[in-house]
C-alpha cells in the first residue's frame, strides 16, 4: 500500500448507488477510509462536520446541490481539501470549468478503476507536497521563485522589487494555490479588518503583480482572475 494513503479517508459522493457502491469498495481495498454520500448537501454536511476528510471524489452531476456548486462553496469558505472531480459530460469546457471553481483534477465517465485509485493517489501526493510546503522559507511555481525569509522574489531567473502589500499579496498566494479569493478575503489578510479604504486595491495590485510577473499581463498565467468570485493563482 502507498504510504501516502494510509489513515487517510476519502469522501465519494455519487447519486448512483452502484458507482457509489464500486468506487467506495474499490478505495476501501487499495487501503483507504471512505464515507459515502448521494448528493450534494450531505456531501457539504459531511465536509462541515468533519476534520477528516481527506480526499473528495466528486460526481458533477448531483441532486439538490450540483458538484460544481458544492466545490465553489468549499472554496469560497477557505476548504483547502483536494476534489478530483467526475462527471459524464467529458467536454474541454466541463472540464476547464470544474478546474476553475477549484477542482484539482477531473475523470470522465466512464473510467477504470486502476486509473481512478491513480489519479487518487497523485492528487494526494501532490496535496500532501504543498502542505509539507506551507511552512518552508522558499516557495516555487513554473518560473517564480519566493523566499519569505529574505524578502526576495526570481522569475525568470531575474529578481523583481515587491512593495511590502504585494509581497505579502503574493505570498498568501503562493501558499494557497487555486484557492479562489474574493476581494473581502484578501484585503483581510494583507490589509487587515480595520482597513477602510476601497475593495477596488485589491485589482489595482493584482494589475501591479501581474505586471511585474506575467510574460503577458493581459494573459495571466499565475494570478488568474476568476468572474464572479475574485482571484486565485495557479
Amino acid at each position: 500500500m502507498d504510504a501516502t494513503m494510509r489513515h487517510q479517508t476519502v469522501l465519494v459522493v455519487d447519486d448512483a448507488e452502484l458507482i457509489r457502491e464500486t468506487v467506495g469498495m474499490a478505495l476501501g481495498e487499495e487501503g483507504y477510509s471512505v464515507v459515502l454520500a448521494e448528493d450534494g448537501r450531505q456531501a457539504l454536511d459531511l465536509v462541515r462536520n468533519s476534520d477528516k476528510v481527506d480526499l473528495i471524489v466528486l460526481d458533477l452531476m448531483l441532486p439538490h446541490l450540483n458538484g460544481l456548486d458544492l466545490c465553489r462553496l468549499l472554496r469560497r469558505e477557505g476548504n483547502a481539501v483536494p476534489i478530483l472531480m467526475l462527471t459524464a459530460k467529458g467536454t474541454e469546457t466541463d472540464r476547464v470549468v470544474g478546474l476553475e471553481v477549484g477542482a484539482d483534477d477531473y475523470l470522465p465517465k466512464p473510467f477504470g478503476m486502476r486509473e481512478l485509485i491513480a489519479r487518487c493517489r497523485a492528487v494526494l501526493r501532490r496535496h500532501t507536497r504543498t502542505q509539507t510546503q506551507d511552512n518552508s522559507a522558499v516557495l516555487r511555481c513554473g518560473d517564480l521563485c519566493m523566499n519569505t525569509q529574505e524578502c526576495r522574489v526570481r522569475v525568470r531567473d531575474v529578481e523583481v522589487d515587491l512593495s511590502p502589500k504585494e509581497f505579502r499579496l503574493l505570498e498568501l498566494f503562493m501558499r494557497n494555490p487555486r484557492r479562489v479569493w474574493s476581494r473581502e478575503q484578501l484585503i483581510e489578510r494583507v490589509w487587515g479588518p480595520d482597513f477602510m479604504g476601497d475593495s477596488k486595491t485589491v485589482d489595482v495590485h493584482i494589475r501591479w503583480l501581474r505586471e511585474k510577473l506575467e510574460a503577458d499581463p493581459s494573459h495571466p498565467e499565475y494570478l488568474v482572475t476568476v468572474r464572479g468570485f475574485g482571484y486565485r493563482f495557479g
